[in-house]
């Protein structure tokens, strides 16, 4: 006769599996619950956007001149695209230069000035920027000769100065091992 402890109460397998399957509707209820608090507290954070100029015409020429400026911290983005502290002071830069009612080559005149050519997303063609304009045409073109003289000189040697085929009979790796282990069996002393 066993005797069962009086604080473990005495449930049969299917009870067990009744109080289980709760437990997990349970957690699963409280997951969803958390997950939608979630996400409905995370919508009420989001602010809307303020308009940035009162005047429609005034933003979209910033937006035209600042789409052709190079962002200084990013490098690889406009300044009208990118989020860094510098492009959103440039930006107001620019519409306050809009609204004392200067040019737009003005304004990009005023960049280069401060900044260099490397503002520009399209520099001018000068002595200092022709490395921009001609550096990827001839760095194809030295590839092309490059590739050209290698073939060439291939083409000439003898078929003997190139490595021989393998066959792939000779590359198996279990092959390898098995002879690996019968050489080290066969040698005495070799443990």
């Amino acid at each position: 006769m066993a005797i069962e402890p009086a604080s473990v109460p005495a449930t049969s397998a299917r009870d067990r599996g009744r109080l289980s399957a709760r437990a997990d509707a349970r957690r699963r209820w409280r997951r969803l619950l958390a997950a939608a608090l979630v996400a409905t507290s995370a919508s009420s954070f989001a602010k809307e956007a303020p308009p940035e100029a009162a005047d429609p015409a005034l933003e979209a020429r910033m937006v035209r001149i600042t789409s052709e400026l190079r962002c200084l911290v990013c490098q690889n983005q406009t300044i009208a695209d990118s989020n860094a502290g510098l492009a959103v002071d440039l930006r107001r830069e620019t519409r306050d230069m809009l609204k004392q009612g200067k040019s737009d080559a003005e304004i990009v005149d005023y960049m280069t000035a401060r900044y260099g050519d490397f503002v520009l997303y399209r520099p001018p063609l000068r002595a200092t920027t022709a490395l921009l304009w001609f550096g990827p045409a001839l760095l194809l073109l030295i590839g092309g000769g490059v590739l050209v003289f290698t073939l060439r000189r291939r083409s000439r040697m003898a078929a003997d100065a190139f490595d021989p085929d393998v066959e792939d009979d000779d590359l198996d790796p279990l092959d390898d091992a098995a002879a690996t282990a019968a050489r080290s069996a066969a040698t005495p002393g070799r443990g």
